[in-house]
């Protein structure tokens, strides 16, 4: 992967990591998909790798991120699901031919076939996306308290109150920037 693109934000959850793809998307966003063979590079690490990617396709896979977002966040506020995003992630589910398999190890995995394409792997993500919001999975789906990111993402700790997306991007600056307020107030004379 080259390093002049930004380096991906993986997670444990397909969808929400899916949306990761558009970071910062209340500051300055930061696009981490901005070619074809960018999404290619990122469905390959998700196990979903495919020969090749067009641009129709990207803006087939954005078009699901963005859905993918909505629905998330509608469902992370607690709100009514958009019925344009549902339409969008439903469709995508629809026209993907991806087999779920059972590994040895008891869990299931997404399996493309050899002439799958891009379209295949966008119906993988949809059915994550599916089973995440209709609320299959062991979690809760919440958004990054950072106010720039307010990335969708599934918090499936203990107590389910992780507040970030990523406690390594968002969490460390959130905190780093707390303790610098504090700190300055502290040598501030005048505070």
């Amino acid at each position: 992967m080259s390093a002049a693109f930004p380096e991906f934000r993986l997670g444990a959850v397909l969808a929400t990591s899916f949306t990761g793809t558009l970071s910062e998307r209340q500051g300055e966003p930061v696009e981490r998909i901005p070619v074809p063979r960018r999404l290619a590079d990122w469905l390959a690490v998700n196990g979903l790798a495919v020969a090749s990617c067009t641009e129709a396709e990207l803006d087939r896979a954005r078009e699901l991120r963005e859905a993918i977002h909505a629905a998330a966040t509608a469902a992370a506020l607690q709100e009514d699901l958009p019925a344009p995003a549902v339409r969008v992630i439903n469709d995508h589910s629809a026209r993907g031919r991806a087999v779920a398999v059972l590994t040895s190890e008891g869990e299931r995995e997404w399996r493309l076939g050899r002439a799958s394409g891009v379209a295949d792997a966008l119906g993988v993500i949809a059915a994550d996306a599916i089973a995440v919001v209709a609320g299959e999975r062991d979690g809760r789906l919440a958004l990054c308290a950072s106010p720039t990111c307010r990335a969708a993402f599934f918090d499936t700790s203990r107590s389910r109150t992780r507040r970030w997306c990523e406690m390594n991007t968002c969490g460390n600056r959130e905190k780093k920037a707390r303790f610098q307020a504090n700190r300055r107030r502290r040598t501030d004379p005048a505070g």
